[in-house]
């Protein structure tokens, strides 16, 4: 029997990593370099994944949303981004270089900042060089996240041409007192008009982000958002957990004067928000992602083969090794991360005199890859069965379980709780459980005793 909510989140409500990666970008270093990554990308071309993914950060935006976690500038001047885009793309030219051609890119991903506030001809600049110098596979996924003040009805037909396939809308709430209130201007055009617009261009995916824990939201408030952005069809929603952590973000400060939903208040928009998204046939993916009962991302998770990246959430079959350009962008290998200089006038002169770079990074051990697929299994697709596990790294299931320092009496208060449930090998995490999968991962994860690092509640 499940108790109180109200109980178990006063009682699992500690901080804890997000878990996009592991190691968490905490334990990243200064001690790696360009000449590791170097070294990491070449190997990358004989480890799995095979597919490639590409990710574009651009750190602009007009206006600076005060709870905005992303690494962005604002006051840029033209002649900063051109010479900025220029990087990029020198960046790319010589990163895959080093890049075995044979292999297939089937994602990218364009992330900010505002991609969609500078320049269209840059956009096109860089998609172009992109598809130069890497194999674009036939079934390909090509993303950009767009704010709709900024949007305009022209852009997402240039965006098609360009060969963009799914467009991401960062509404974050559609009450104008809470965007005031977070600093972010509302939509330009109405967002029923742009969805229906991006349908009709031909665009293959659509997907609208939202965030809960912002100020002046309340319960009901937050109802509303959701059964507008059910009415608006689009095939996959997601509702996104505010991180308060002021003290990595000093913007983030200022809210504090306007004041926060509760944790309980939080957790109740989560538990309606699956009950309103779930009856509207909607079908929960990992903890924040909804995607309607055809889209690749259900299929995905009723397959077991649901994965996820600093991007967010994608399917094994298409996900590949994530090579990231710009400023601040994470690469996501097999055997390594890194992760470039955030400043970027830094960033542009290192590209300039040096080709790369790379600000810090990480170097993974067989243990550590381990763990990373047990914490992913757990957060994508409630489940693992340690059998499969050794299965995948070609090892008896002994060497996983001492890996994991796997010990059944470290999960008794989940299962005591109806969050989990221990059969054997295999590891199930329930409905109930969902909201709570930080906390249930963080027991698989050794470093948490070295406590590196700031990080957020995990409700």
């Amino acid at each position: 029997m499940i108790k109180n909510y109200r109980e178990l989140i006063k009682k699992y409500n500690a901080s804890g990593p997000r878990y996009t990666s592991y190691p968490p970008a905490t334990f990243f270093n200064e001690n790696y370099g360009n000449d590791d990554y170097i070294k990491s990308v070449e190997k990358s071309n004989h480890e799995s994944p095979r597919n490639v993914s590409v990710y574009v950060h651009v750190p602009f935006c007009p206006q600076i949303c005060h709870f905005c976690g992303c690494t962005t500038e604002t006051g840029f001047s033209r002649p900063f981004l051109e010479r900025y885009v220029d990087a990029v793309m020198k960046e790319i030219d010589f990163v895959s270089s080093k890049i075995d051609r044979r292999r297939n890119l089937t994602q990218i991903h364009w992330g900010g900042g505002t991609p969609n506030a500078i320049s269209y001809k840059y956009i096109e600049k860089i998609t172009n060089k992109i598809k130069d110098n890497f194999n674009l596979s036939e079934n390909y996924e090509m993303a950009i996240e767009c704010n709709p003040a900024h949007l305009e009805f022209r852009h997402i037909d240039l965006l098609k041409n360009y060969g963009f396939n799914r467009i991401s809308i960062g509404i974050q709430d559609f009450r104008k007192d809470v965007l005031d209130a977070i600093n972010r201007r509302p939509s330009k055009r109405p967002i029923e008009e742009i969805v229906k617009k991006i349908e009709d261009t031909g665009f293959s995916g659509t997907n609208i982000d939202l965030v809960y824990g912002l100020p002046l939201q309340t319960v009901d408030s937050f109802k509303e958002t959701i059964d507008k952005a059910i009415n608006l069809g689009t095939d996959r929603i997601v509702t996104f957990s505010y991180a308060h952590v002021p003290s990595v973000l000093p913007r983030q400060k200022i809210l504090e004067d306007i004041g926060f939903p509760s944790s309980e208040s939080k957790a109740t928009m989560y538990e309606n928000s699956y009950d309103q998204l779930t009856q509207a046939g909607y079908i929960s993916i990992g903890m924040d992602h909804y995607s309607k009962p055809e889209d690749d991302f259900a299929i995905a998770l009723k397959e077991k083969k649901l994965h996820r990246n600093f991007q967010g959430y994608c399917t094994r079959q298409t996900t590949g090794q994530v090579y990231g350009f710009g400023a601040s962008s994470i690469s996501q290998l097999h055997s390594a991360y890194s992760q470039n200089f955030k400043n970027t006038m830094e960033y542009i002169r290192n590209i300039e005199d040096n080709n790369l770079s790379v600000y810090r990074g990480y170097s993974l051990t067989h243990n550590e890859k381990v763990i990373r697929h047990v914490i992913n299994s757990i957060m994508c697709n409630y489940y693992v069965d340690f059998n499969e596990v050794a299965e995948y790294f070609d090892c008896p299931l002994y060497e996983i379980i001492s890996i994991l320092e796997f010990d059944s009496s470290n999960f008794v208060d989940f299962i005591e709780d109806g969050l989990m449930d221990i059969h054997g090998e295999k590891i199930t995490v329930h409905k109930s459980g969902r909201l709570f999968t930080r906390n249930i991962s963080m027991k698989f994860d050794p470093l948490m005793s070295k406590k590196i690092g700031t990080y957020s509640k995990t409700i």
